[in-house]
């Protein structure tokens, strides 16, 4: 594999050692079809070895000071940043991003492990007001246990890192099974925390394209007091039962159905730039992305020429090319997904302005997409896109938009654009959604909490909260105390 000048392993990670396999699948190039790796398949069996190895290693780390598991998160941090290259380079090739984006992918991950570096250190718990003289009351934090992470394709370094430094900030160790897409890049940045000093069985690194037995190996296991996953809100609801029995604690980041709203009074040229970002980043295949548009009519016009003018610059190719601004879709089922959308789209009465075509670049390669005469009804208005299609739907008054907006199971990421502050506040409370940019298309970072409400999930990560979805609050009530 040529893919960048660092190696970095092919190997499953358990208790510290690199495992391997008789049995293995094949890492793809999304953009040229070819083999990048063969990496373990992994089974049950292992995963409850992976377990084992992280319920016995758990005791010591959770023991260590919290200022010493800082110190190797930092190094972890440090390590990230100096392979910047080497990770996008890998990132691109197995994942399909373009370079720009994914060298942007690494730095972002690495901001999560030196944010909780540091939140890991501030577990505090507090005291409690006494109700009798001689009691005193006080709480204490302390790691939840045994972690499994769930991880997806889409943000490869980055959706490891978020799980991964919190948990590890916290006191707990980590079972982690990656995407079959994307194992390389969750390989890599476990190689560089073991470089970086975390002790064997702390986090571990499943590798396989038994998802299902492996998923019930790690949801079944009482030992496991939390699961994390990020992917469909299909999968986490089979995973969300599964983990009823040991009464596991979960953070489910799931699907989402953005609404991007642009209203009258918006600033035209901020909201065109910033419905570009939201939507057309890594082609669409992002659960923030805007899925559906929603321009107010007086604006409506402008804003389609404006968007259409912008999409006309944005460059179909291997990412690996400097010019790439969108790569390939992930695999032949996202393809036939954004074809079966816009086909079902325009039979029912929307038009395609641009695009709409596979690009010639590759059987994974879309054209960038813009349709209009979108009905929230329609199925593309219903369903996570994924893909570099954007959606337009025509409004006319502030309610409209809020009811189209709320009219979903999901309530993942939601974005609005008003020169109005009353109706930018007015509208961000009440659209039903976890995070809502206002004239901001892009708005995830490591110190703010990211998540959904409704079937978009359960919990947060990042910031704050994101640690405490690893520890367990404990009250300790001191009595006999005499004056």
């Amino acid at each position: 594999m040529n893919a960048q000048s660092t190696t970095f392993p092919t190997a499953a990670l358990i208790d510290g050692k690199w495992i391997t396999s008789s049995k293995t699948f094949p890492v793809l190039d999304p953009a040229t079809g070819s083999k990048l790796a063969d990496v373990p398949d992994l089974n049950a069996d292992d995963a409850r070895r992976a377990i084992d190895a992280a319920h016995q290693a758990f005791p010591a780390w959770a023991a260590k000071p919290a200022k010493d598991r800082s110190a190797i998160l930092r190094r972890w941090y440090e390590l990230l940043l100096a392979e910047t290259e080497s990770l996008a380079q890998l990132m691109t090739a197995e994942q399909g991003k373009p370079l720009c984006e994914a060298r942007k992918e690494v730095v972002y991950g690495a901001s999560f492990v030196e944010w909780f570096a540091e939140e890991g250190k501030r577990a505090y718990g507090h005291t409690i007001p006494t109700t009798g003289a001689s009691r005193r009351y006080l709480t204490i934090k302390q790691p939840i246990g045994v972690v499994a992470a769930i991880t997806p394709w889409n943000f490869p370094i980055a959706m490891i890192t978020r799980k991964v430094s919190s948990a590890l900030a916290a006191g707990c160790t980590i079972v982690v099974k990656p995407s079959e897409e994307t194992p390389l890049c969750a390989l890599a940045v476990a190689k560089l925390a073991v470089d970086a000093g975390v002790p064997a069985g702390v986090f571990n690194v499943i590798t396989t394209m038994d998802a299902a037995s492996v998923g019930q190996a790690l949801t079944g296991d009482d030992r496991v007091r939390k699961l994390t996953f990020t992917g469909s809100t299909e999968v986490g609801k089979i995973l969300y039962r599964q983990s009823a029995d040991t009464i596991k604690k979960l953070t489910l980041e799931l699907g989402g159905n953005a609404p991007l709203i642009v209203f009258d009074d918006a600033d035209l040229e901020r909201s065109i730039a910033a419905a570009m970002a939201s939507k057309f980043r890594n082609a669409g295949q992002t659960c923030v992305c805007a899925n559906r548009i929603l321009v107010q009519s007086g604006i409506y016009d402008r804003f389609v020429a404006g968007l259409h003018e912008a999409t006309s610059k944005l460059h179909v190719a291997p990412g690996r090319d400097p010019q790439s601004t969108i790569g390939p879709l992930i695999n032949a089922d996202a393809i036939t997904k954004v074809k079966a959308l816009l086909a079902d789209a325009v039979a029912k009465g929307a038009k395609i302005e641009v695009g709409g075509t596979p690009d010639a670049h590759g059987p994974l390669f879309f054209t960038p997409t813009i349709v209009t005469g979108v009905k929230p009804r329609m199925a593309i208005a219903n369903e996570e896109i994924f893909g570099p299609v954007a959606s337009l739907i025509r409004f006319d008054t502030e309610a409209e938009a809020i009811a189209i907006a709320n009219d979903t199971p999901y309530g993942l990421a939601a974005y609005l654009f008003s020169q109005n502050v009353s109706r930018a506040w007015r509208v961000a409370e009440a659209l039903e959604a976890g995070m809502v940019g206002i004239n901001e298309g892009m708005f995830s970072n490591e110190v703010a909490p990211f998540g959904g409400v409704k079937q978009s999930g359960l919990g947060r990560e990042g910031a704050q909260e994101g640690l405490e979805e690893y520890l367990e609050t404990k009250f300790l009530c001191i009595g006999g105390i005499t004056s």
